[in-house]
């Protein structure tokens, strides 16, 4: 029986690169997006030269409707569901000061990074949880963090704090499922070269030119994926409720 994949956010950069290692590592996969534009329409494509039955559904985490929609579709699809990534998210508007950030911001970053996170996970996994086990495990569920979960940005406190939201959420998940053989991971990726750090992208390149990480260049999407792929397999089943930094190496503290 062919695994299935489900991963959030997964038309562009992080998302696109773990769901197209899930084709290649020959799951089916279902991606749900925000996101439609023409921009990222061969990439839509692209996951269908792995396996026609690969699909896209248009919509947002954050709405209930378009959550209980689109993972219906996925068990009427393929009548399963083996893995969740959690990688929609998205980043303040504008970034603002602590002392300036809106009710507003905070509410579209948290609501989406957090929340829209939290209650994609709890259906997906009461769906798992209705499954039989599948090898080792009965399912796997991992959720994209940041190294922004321990860094301090002020200029963007709601995205920190979404993100060490996503830390502990990945705690209690692992915590209640595990004794449902569902095993809960974190990636947190740190200055990855995606569309989103692309109004940033002069400014960490000097960074990492200046040797504030150890590894000396940028993170791809494919970083990202090659640690999701290793998790989502039966050699990472002794373990949960932990996360992986994939940041170069900018977590080490250093004197």
């Amino acid at each position: 029986m062919e695994k299935v994949a489900v991963v959030t956010g997964g038309v562009r950069g992080i998302g696109y690169g773990i769901a197209k290692r899930m084709a290649e590592d020959g799951y089916l996969v279902a991606v749900m997006d925000i996101n439609v534009s023409d921009t990222y329409k061969e990439n839509i494509e692209g996951l269908k030269e792995f396996n026609q039955k690969n699909f896209f559904f248009k919509g947002s985490i954050t709405d209930s409707s378009d959550r209980k929609e689109f993972i219906d579709l996925v068990v009427k699809t393929f009548g399963h569901i083996d893995v969740l990534v959690n990688n929609a998210g998205v980043a303040p508007k504008i970034r603002k000061d602590i002392l300036e950030m809106t009710e507003e911001s905070f509410d579209y970053v948290v609501g989406t990074n957090l929340k829209g996170t939290l209650f994609m996970s709890q259906l997906v996994a009461n769906q798992m949880i209705k499954q039989p086990w599948a090898g080792k495990k009965r399912g796997t569920i991992i959720n994209i963090g940041s190294a922004s979960s321990t860094v301090s940005s002020p200029n963007r406190a709601e995205y920190c704090l979404s993100k060490a939201g996503v830390g502990m959420l990945t705690v209690v998940l692992a915590d209640r499922l595990a004794a449902e053989g569902i095993m809960v991971h974190e990636v947190r990726p740190g200055v990855i070269d995606t569309d989103m750090t692309k109004v940033v992208h002069e400014k960490y390149s000097k960074m990492i030119e200046d040797g504030l990480f150890p590894i000396k260049r940028w993170g791809y999407p494919e970083d990202i994926a090659d640690v999701v792929s290793l998790m989502c397999s039966d050699r990472f089943i002794y373990t949960t409720g932990n996360y992986i930094d994939v940041d170069g190496g900018f977590h080490i503290k250093r004197m």
